[in-house]
């Protein structure tokens, strides 16, 4: 005997990091499931959970592994939004008055928020630039579990480097030879190292922000800035 078949809806969303738009349906019980296992699991379990849900969602498909780590985390809330409410409601303590206030918030509200100040173009010098890309789901998943906070924040800055050029060529990090862009990158004067530490510190995340007054009478302000902000996975 066939069973009938549950046509999901579609829909659009657009990855942030690219403005290329794709379908999506919202993700079923299968997909529940995995979020319940990644929940219980490590940060790279959790990671491995986002991608397999979206890769099962989006119908159009996607290359997972190239979307930002921004991308993952905003096509999951919207999926979350689709598939099973878009509100959620959120409590925090506030350390001035020791009061937990709650709150209700639109997923469909949230967006990914694109810093004015942010650069993706480096100067070293009049010639000489780094162009910069996002670390994608792909170096996240690689980096996660690694303990050493400085090598960590190195391979990713080495990963995030798109090319370099002077005012005669521009130089591909895909053609560099192995350990050319670590040596480059450790021969920078401190100036363009900063700038380099302004490209991630500014760099598109989501955000959205709660404002209230609490009981001493202060403004208060409380910035929601990944899907951890929003809610445990699950």
């Amino acid at each position: 005997m066939a069973l009938p078949k549950i046509q999901s809806p579609v829909f659009n969303l657009t990855i942030p990091s690219t403005g290329e738009t794709k379908k999506f349906r919202p993700f079923l019980v299968k997909e529940e499931k995995i979020l319940l296992l990644a929940q219980q699991g490590s940060e790279l379990d959790q990671i491995t959970g986002l991608k397999q849900i979206i890769n099962n969602c989006c119908i159009e498909g996607i290359d997972i592994d190239t979307l930002t780590t921004f991308d993952l985390e905003y096509i999951f809330l919207k999926l979350r939004s689709k598939s099973v409410n878009n509100m959620v409601k959120l409590k925090f303590r506030d350390y001035e008055d020791e009061e937990v206030y709650e709150f209700e918030v639109n997923l469909d509200e949230v967006e990914v928020k694109f810093d004015p100040e942010h650069e993706q173009t480096i100067r070293v010098t009049d010639d000489v630039g780094i162009k910069m890309k996002y670390p994608d789901v792909r170096i996240t998943s690689q980096l996660t579990n690694t303990e050493n906070v400085e090598d960590m924040f190195d391979a990713i800055v080495v990963n995030c480097i798109d090319s370099i050029f002077d005012a005669e060529k521009v130089y591909p990090a895909s053609e560099t030879e192995p350990g050319e862009l670590e040596e480059f990158i450790n021969n920078l004067d401190h100036k363009t190292f900063e700038k380099i530490q302004k490209f991630f510190e500014t760099m598109p995340k989501l955000y959205h922000e709660l404002t209230y007054v609490n009981k001493l009478g202060n403004d208060r302000k409380i910035k929601l800035e990944s899907v951890k902000d929003f809610f445990t996975l699950g």
